[in-house]
């Protein structure tokens, strides 16, 4: 039996939604976050030595990192599902998008989280210099990355409703997360191609199922 090992409000949360999109059988494994410093707890080591989720195990498989994972279950599980035909155009657009959120969506989006919790951590004297090096990234530097990303993502949806066509693929599963993530620290404003997607994903009943089974996720 597949087992994913699910950190509450983390990128798991797609796989869940991607094997409940192929009907696949699975077990969820709960870990919760460190209420203080929001890190995975240590019994994640047990299972992958960067103590880190996703991660499933399967069999004598242990798979960790997202796109890993959902290149993974795609081979063993999809049966052809939820992947555009190969030599295709909506292929191509589709291997760009796996790899693209994690590769230049989510660095950003990370920075903008850290250089937010870095002036909580140093000393109360050093608070205000911390905050205004952080405020200073993330205006100069990091904001301006996070709205040219959201832009490209909606011109990409103008082109059809889901990332690599008309239709539902592993691409979308893997760009909902830092989507999400991005919508919840910047508005999205007038990309209203961008805000029906979402829409759109988050009222498909399996999107639906893997939020029971995850249990509460912030970005939903």
């Amino acid at each position: 039996m597949l087992t994913v090992h699910h950190l509450n409000n983390s990128r798991s949360q797609r796989v869940l939604w991607l094997l409940e999109e192929l009907g696949a059988p699975y077990e969820v494994k709960h870990y919760q976050r460190d209420g203080k410093t929001m890190l995975a707890p240590a019994e994640l080591r047990a299972i992958h030595p960067l103590g880190k989720s996703p991660v499933i195990t399967d069999g004598a498989d242990t798979v960790a990192e997202t796109g890993a994972i959902v290149e993974y279950i795609l081979d063993k599980y999809g049966q052809g599902r939820l992947v555009p035909p190969a030599g295709t155009p909506e292929k191509l657009r589709f291997t760009y998008w796996m790899h693209f959120a994690e590769g230049s969506a989510m660095p950003p989006l990370v920075m903008t989280l850290l250089f937010g919790e870095i002036p909580k951590r140093m000393p109360a004297l050093l608070r205000p210099i911390g905050r205004m090096i952080g405020k200073t990234v993330q205006q100069s530097y990091l904001r301006p990355q996070i709205e040219a990303q959201l832009d490209l993502i909606e011109a990409e949806l103008t082109r059809s409703p889901f990332f690599a066509g008309p239709e539902l693929t592993a691409a979308d599963i893997m760009m909902s997360f830092p989507v999400e993530a991005a919508s919840s620290r910047a508005s999205l404003g007038t990309r209203t191609k961008l805000t029906t997607w979402l829409q759109t994903i988050h009222s498909r009943p399996a999107y639906q199922r893997a939020l029971q089974q995850g249990g509460p996720y912030a970005y939903a």
